[in-house]
């Protein structure tokens, strides 16, 4: 079972991306925030793996830290929910905000996620409330009120201004702040915010 992959980033895609390891060209599905954390092409990289083996095939499940690979082992744990939904609510909802949506119990916001519908969302939180404290170690702490307010207000202005609507805004802002750090520049909220709307 492979845990871990380091090599050359010949492909990527906010699907997956192709690691080169002495020679051999190994296909790995990513979280959006994996994918806008990936460094350019040809450039060395190295991810935590999940090896997910079915009937017809095994797949890998790349990520680049340890709490999002334990997120997504939690969310596959969970009744009906399997690998690609699971990656696909990592990508919707950054990993700290869906930890706390479990933890309020907020259906809304966790069916807000593309694929989840209200039992699944009740689902996630019968079944992972009780893994929550191992869930938050490592998580990255909330910025502070004026810190987010800051670059992130002024990133929200620019992409409204370029006519997308403020809710969807809002998301890709969330999910590149979330994979960039509070500390990330307006310039690449930005840009890397256009990459996630186009």
């Amino acid at each position: 079972m492979i845990a871990y992959l380091k090599g050359e980033l010949i492909h990527k895609s906010p699907a997956h991306a192709v690691i080169d390891v002495n020679g051999v060209g190994y296909r790995v599905f990513i979280p959006l925030s994996t994918f806008y954390a990936l460094p350019d092409l040809h450039a060395r990289v190295s991810l935590k793996i999940h090896t997910h083996m079915s009937e017809d095939a095994i797949k890998l499940f790349g990520f680049l830290t340890g709490e999002e690979q334990r997120i997504f082992e939690a969310l596959i744990a969970v009744n009906k929910v399997g690998p690609k939904l699971a990656l696909t609510i990592l990508s919707g909802i950054p990993a700290r905000e869906l930890v706390e949506a479990i933890a309020r119990n907020d259906l809304a916001r966790l069916s807000s996620a593309p694929g989840v519908g209200r039992k699944t969302a009740e689902r996630l939180v019968l079944e992972m409330k009780d893994k929550l404290p191992g869930l938050m170690e490592g998580l990255a702490p909330e910025p502070e009120p004026g810190e987010r307010s800051g670059a992130l207000d002024d990133a929200l202005s620019a992409l409204v201004n370029l006519g997308y609507k403020k809710a969807e805004a809002e998301t890709a802002l969330k999910s590149v702040r979330a994979a960039r750090g509070p500390s990330a520049p307006i310039e690449d909220l930005i840009k890397e915010s256009l990459k996630f709307l186009s």
